[in-house]
């Protein structure tokens, strides 16, 4: 019968099943633990570092602490997201999981410094495939015209980390232990595992001849990780180990910049690459990795400098400072209650990148004007303008990424995008870290105080103990120090307002697309939830 497919015939492509409400959200649920695991793990540690270091010594390898964890989240995000693409997300994203939590285990079992590096590397081996994985099923499970209902979510995810963080480790700091600040992992983790193993189901397929042949590119994986590995250590280190100009940075740089050109040419001629170059032929692609590499310099170089200005010059206590950051995160999560729904409602996600681009660098102006005179709710104001505009581009700039690639290449985009940010924010805390500390420095001499490194690390208790003529100074000096950083920051937010404009409003795909690009002979089939 006409229309009728025949049993040699394969079948149609169909819509994927994801209309079981109930445990799409469960799966959506472990999938946003894991990006709160990711985000929350440094955010909790930094209070409870003092207390690691009096326990366990070490004083000197005390940045290592932060610096393995996000460097081997660094070096390994590609790799996650490629191997999502060749062996399947689902098992490479549960993979991550046990081995952040292995990591996290260990860490706070630690008995020395040395071991406590060591194992917090495991864990961020483990921590660069969770938001990788989590950004890749949420593409998996949901089609690029229906993702913008779920910002909201994950925005509020991302905003509870921020300012819960620190509250969450001097808790458990003061009243547990600095171990637990690893523990606590622990429970939330195998929550995530056991959501995500019981409900999520992907069909069973032979692999095709192209999936079977396919190798790891290690010669890809190896120059990347160099590059990034350089790149990482140089932004780490300068200014604060070493000098800029300093033998050390400069190699850095060099070998960083020889290891990536390499890097570029052998991509080229790999079978399989780790980082497939074409897909930044497509220019949406391309225009919002370059947004979300300037997001994440403006993003983390406010959220680094705001709380230390609220302390040195407008007195806030630590969690006060905080605290008061909550209209950042609050305007963030408002503003994606307006913008997914208007994106999936309309399809249209380019008027909300521009405007998100204008509110952040109004914001980041305004900021730049605050003195010693500003008052708390005047600065509260300046920074809702911040958060709003984070709100429209984080989420939307990703739909964008998962938009404009197919679904075999969807751990490539999601990992591609999130390194750009994570380089982004190495870099700006860096290089905003050095104008800051100049300014002060500056100030500070020019009104006859010698200026220093450790002058730029006072807080309000310190600041109160110092003579008052210095103490005024001293707030002067940091109120021009952040003058510089939010006045760089709104040079990067103009450049990002200048991108968005040549990026293409492209009909956002749907289900029937989505199902359109999976073929059974060599592309992982569609999720399942039973």
């Amino acid at each position: 019968m006409a229309g009728t497919p025949t049993a040699t015939e394969p079948p149609p492509a169909t819509e994927p099943p994801v209309s079981k409400a109930r445990n799409q959200y469960v799966v959506l649920g472990a999938v946003l633990i894991a990006m709160m695991l990711a985000s929350l793990d440094n955010l909790i540690l930094g209070t409870a570092m003092p207390t690691i270091v009096g326990d366990l010594g070490g004083m000197a390898h005390l940045s290592w602490v932060v610096t393995a964890y996000t460097l081997a989240t660094a070096v390994s995000t590609p790799v996650w997201g490629k191997l999502g693409d060749m062996y399947g997300r689902k098992g490479v994203f549960l993979t991550s999981i046990v081995i952040f939590l292995i990591g996290s285990m260990l860490a706070g079992v630690s008995q020395d410094m040395t071991q406590l590096i060591a194992f917090r590397a495991v864990q961020g081996l483990g921590g660069g495939g969770l938001m990788v994985g989590a950004f890749a099923l949420i593409a998996s499970l949901f089609p690029p015209n229906e993702q913008g209902k779920y910002q909201g979510m994950i925005s509020g995810v991302m905003g509870l980390t921020m300012i819960g963080g620190p509250l969450i480790g001097g808790f458990i700091t003061d009243n547990l232990s600095w171990r637990w600040c690893f523990y606590v992992n622990l429970p939330l983790g195998a929550l995530a595992l056991v959501m995500v193993t019981t409900v999520l189901h992907l069909p069973k397929q032979p692999l095709s001849d192209q999936r079977r042949e396919a190798r790891i590119d290690y010669l890809g994986v190896a120059l990347l990780g160099t590059a990034i590995a350089s790149l990482v250590l140089a932004a780490t280190w300068g200014g604060n180990e070493y000098a800029w100009d300093s033998a050390t940075i400069i190699g850095l740089g060099v070998l960083a910049v020889v290891s990536g050109a390499a890097f570029l040419f052998a991509e080229r001629r790999a079978a399989e690459p780790v980082l497939p170059l074409g897909l930044f032929r497509n220019r949406n692609f391309t225009l919002v990795t370059l947004v979300g590499f300037l997001l994440g310099v403006m993003m983390f170089g406010a959220m680094t400098f705001l709380p230390l200005f609220q302390q040195a010059v407008q007195g806030a206590s630590a969690t006060n400072a905080g605290i008061l950051m909550m209209p950042v995160f609050l305007s963030m999560v408002l503003i994606n209650a307006f913008a997914g729904p208007f994106i999936t409602r309309t399809g249209r996600y380019k008027p909300i990148i521009i405007v998100g681009s204008v509110l952040v660098t109004v914001g980041v102006l305004l900021l730049a004007q605050m003195d010693t005179g500003t008052s708390r709710p005047m600065s509260m104001v300046f920074m809702a303008f911040l958060g709003a505009g984070m709100g429209c581009l984080m989420q939307t700039t990703m739909i964008v990424t998962m938009q404009s690639v197919e679904l075999k290449d969807i751990g490539v985009a999601s990992s591609t995008a999130t390194l750009s940010r994570t380089i982004g924010g190495s870099i700006g805390v860096a290089v905003a870290g050095a104008l800051f500390t100049g300014r002060v420095q500056d100030v500070m001499a020019g009104h006859g105080y010698a200026g220093s490194s450790e002058n730029a690390q006072l807080d309000s208790a310190a600041l109160a103990k110092l003579p008052d003529a210095m103490r005024d100074v001293y707030e002067q000096a940091v109120a021009a120090g952040t003058h510089q950083v939010f006045l760089m920051a709104t040079a990067l937010g103009v450049l990002a307002f200048a991108a968005t404009w040549f990026i293409k409003q492209v009909p956002l795909k749907g289900p029937a697309e989505r199902a359109a690009e999976l073929r059974p002979a060599d592309r992982e089939p569609a999720p399942e939830l039973v």
